[in-house]
C-alpha cells in the first residue's frame, strides 16, 4: 500500500504542473487535462522502477512525447481553428497573445521551445527528452523562435521588464 500512497502524494503535488505543461504544448485545456492524465497513468504503471528524484522529469518527458505522438497521428488538420475569443478578443492580454502565437508554431518546434524556455532545460537535456540530437534541438528552437516572432506580429518591448 505504500506504493499507492507515495504515488498519490506525487500525483496530487504535480498534476496541476503537468497540466500547465501540456497546455503550453497544445493550447487547449481539455486536451492538456487528457495528456496529463495519460502521463500519470503511464508513470503509475512504471512507478516501482522510477527513481523519485527524476520522477518529475519522467512525467514531463511522457507529457511531451504524448503531445508529439498526438500530432503525428493527426493526418488532417481543420481548415480553421475556432478563436479563443470573439472577434473583439482581448489581445492586450500578453498571455492570450503568446498562447495564440504558440499554437502557430509546429509541434516539434513548440515542444523544443517549451522545454528550453518554460522548463529552462539545457540543449542537451531537451535533446534527451525529445530523443533527438543536440543539433536538431538547436535548429528546432531557432525555427520555432522565428515562427513565434512572426506569429506574435510585433517585436517584444524589452523595456517593459
Amino acid at each position: 500500500m505504500r506504493r499507492d500512497e507515495e504515488f498519490s502524494e506525487f500525483f496530487t503535488s504535480r498534476f496541476d504542473w503537468a497540466r500547465r505543461t501540456a497546455y503550453a504544448l497544445c493550447g487547449d485545456w481539455s486536451e492538456a487535462e487528457e495528456l496529463a492524465q495519460n502521463a500519470f497513468v503511464k508513470a503509475y504503471a512504471k512507478w516501482p522502477s522510477i527513481r523519485r528524484e527524476t520522477a518529475v522529469g519522467y512525467v514531463r518527458t511522457i507529457v511531451t512525447r504524448l503531445f508529439l505522438d498526438s500530432r503525428r497521428r493527426r493526418r488532417e488538420d481543420p481548415v480553421a481553428d475556432l478563436p479563443e475569443h470573439g472577434v473583439d478578443g482581448d489581445y492586450d492580454d500578453p498571455d492570450a497573445r503568446l498562447h495564440a502565437a504558440l499554437r502557430q508554431v509546429p509541434p516539434k518546434q513548440r515542444a523544443a521551445l517549451v522545454l528550453r524556455f518554460v522548463h529552462d532545460l539545457s540543449i542537451e537535456q531537451t535533446a534527451a527528452e525529445l530523443g533527438c540530437s543536440v543539433g536538431n534541438v538547436k535548429s528546432q528552437t531557432a525555427r520555432g523562435l522565428a515562427t513565434l516572432r512572426e506569429a506574435y506580429g510585433e517585436p517584444v518591448n524589452s523595456e517593459c521588464a
